[in-house]
């Protein structure tokens, strides 16, 4: 590990300008075969850089990198810490995964006119976006790194141009814009309160702050998160917008976006208001999420938006171990993210092979897949029985390290909480049971639109009752390439299962890294912590925990 310390100065911002190299290398290529192995290569190394970081800060603790010749809180800090490098090397992985889905499909879904040149440019965009957000010290940077994502999520959104398709998206931005002046105002109320905006020195300062103003000032930022997450009663716009998307482009929505607002409140929590003053309201949000959530999921018919219910009924589950206020709870939040990252992706990867074999996702014109294809079947059910919490797959496992850690706490609150976790898991499992029985088992003559299973709608017709029926040209063939992709996240997903001891261990001491402020804030503003040196050279600077 000693010899990769010169190194990793360079590795911090990897993440952040690859996506960038990429792009441009893609826009200079005129050949898509060629610009397809860039974009691979580019998720591989991606991957790789990651998994070193990861396991270089597991070692050393936390490490920092100054941007731009000005030390902090002045200039732009990147932090890389065990959460935040954990969450990279995840992200990456699906990451890979989606782009590989998408060049074995030809990034389209089913109509040859999309426009494929944009996605790999949106795409990479996106990633870059992610990588800022997971990386940055400072809450204006994170502004970007949101800011970032919501342009290349709404290109890939409106992929197509479809009518659904921008209509979702207009609505999708304009939520999210509202979320984004909501957190300038959190940024600006901030800065005038404690006079910076590194999270570091924010949590030196804040301490300052009247209890009141503080509180005002987390729930204005908890607000902005909580819309990117899509907490209760903010989460009405993603069932909305996500199931109009081609399923790769929703299948890396709903693993790492609600994500990277998880992480945001993470941050908010542990190191700029730890006094845990909102975290009765945070439990009240975590329940109804998980219960409005899967209430909603309950009652659909289309899969893509099943899933997208139970996309947020999940949330819900990482928000009660962030509100409990423990290392043990944190854990349990960053083992369940984890998770719910690869076997949600997983499962939406999974609707676009059901719409490539069967032509549709809708369960009243799905039949006999199980019987068509057993491969496909297999990958639905090993993660739906995963998200389920079915014993002994990581969703299982996950939500035991929840439950136990809110057994530690008194309160009739957290016990309902408890109570609340248990009840969604069996909603869940019953969810994933009807789309089985209806999708897999049953015989397609038996569903009721089973004679339209291989057929779609014309494009751009809003009137779906009297729609004009066109058979696709491309039911019924599942590329390689699609099934490889998918079973790789299923295998991922597997794999937390067989390594949840070590894995639990690295979540466990991320949790117990994030909580630690003393040295969160050694780590990223030194020795200076108070005063500093303006126009020095980019440092490295760790903490050993």
């Amino acid at each position: 590990m000693d010899t990769l310390a010169p190194l990793f100065p360079y590795l911090i911002p990897g993440p952040i300008l690859l996506p960038v190299i990429a792009t441009a290398l893609i826009h200079l290529l005129s050949s898509r075969r060629l610009q397809h192995v860039v974009a691979m290569g580019t998720f591989i190394l991606l991957l790789a850089m990651c998994t070193l970081m990861v396991i270089y800060v597991d070692h050393a603790g936390v490490q920092s990198l100054q941007i731009g010749g000005w030390d902090a809180p002045i200039g732009i800090t990147l932090v890389a810490d065990r959460i935040s490098t954990l969450m990279l090397t995840v992200s990456s992985l699906v990451l890979l995964a989606v782009m590989w889905f998408a060049i074995a499909q030809g990034m389209r879904d089913g109509s040859d006119k999309d426009p494929v040149s944009v996605f790999l440019p949106a795409y990479l965009l996106l990633s870059m976006g992610v990588n800022i957000a997971f990386l940055a010290g400072d809450l204006f940077n994170l502004y970007v790194g949101f800011e970032v994502l919501l342009v290349a999520s709404y290109v890939l959104l409106t992929l197509g141009a479809a009518r659904e398709r921008i209509r979702a998206g207009i609505s999708y931005v304009m939520v999210n814009m509202l979320s984004s002046v909501i957190f300038l105002i959190g940024i600006a109320l901030t800065y005038a309160a404690v006079g910076t905006l590194n999270l570091a020195h924010i949590s030196m300062r804040m301490d300052e702050v009247p209890s009141g103003v503080r509180t005002a000032i987390f729930a204005v930022l908890l607000v902005a998160f909580g819309v990117k997450a899509a907490v209760f009663p903010l989460y009405s716009w993603l069932p909305d917008s996500y199931p109009t998307a081609p399923a790769l482009v929703t299948a890396v929505f709903a693993g790492l976006l609600t994500k990277v607002g998880v992480y945001s409140i993470i941050r908010m929590r542990s190191v700029v208001f730890p006094d845990g003053s909102l975290d009765t309201l945070l439990m009240w949000a975590a329940l109804f999420t998980m219960l409005f959530g899967i209430l909603g999921a309950m009652a659909q018919n289309d899969i893509k938006r099943l899933l997208s219910f139970t996309l947020v009924s999940h949330i819900g589950f990482m928000i009660f171990g962030i509100a409990l206020g423990t290392a043990e709870g944190l854990s349990g939040a960053i083992f369940y993210a984890v998770h719910h990252i690869l076997v949600q992706t997983a499962l939406f990867l999974v609707v676009g092979l059901i719409e490539r074999q069967a032509g549709s996702s809708s369960l009243r014109r799905l039949g006999s897949l199980a019987w068509t294809s057993p491969v496909l079947a297999a990958l639905f059910l090993i993660p739906a029985l995963n998200l389920g919490g079915i014993p002994p797959f990581s969703g299982f496992l996950g939500k035991v390290l929840l439950i136990q850690a809110g057994a530690t706490h008194s309160g009739a609150l957290v016990w309902l909480l408890i109570g609340g976790t248990v009840l969604t898991s069996l909603l869940t499992l019953y969810t994933m049971v009807v789309v089985w029985s209806k999708a897999f088992w049953r015989d397609r003559s038996d569903a009721p639109e089973g004679n339209q299973a291989f057929a779609r709608p014309t494009p751009l017709v809003e009137n779906t009752d009297t729609i004009e029926i066109t058979e696709r040209s491309d039911v019924g063939r599942m590329p390689t390439g699609m099934v490889a992709s998918t079973s790789l996240l299923v295998a991922a997903s597997l794999a937390i299962t067989v390594l949840a001891g070590p894995l639990s261990e690295v979540t466990t001491r991320a949790a117990e890294s994030t909580q630690d402020l003393d040295n969160y804030r050694s780590a990223v503003l030194g020795h200076e912590l108070e005063h500093y040196e303006p126009g020095r050279q980019p440092s490295l600077r760790g903490g050993q925990r």
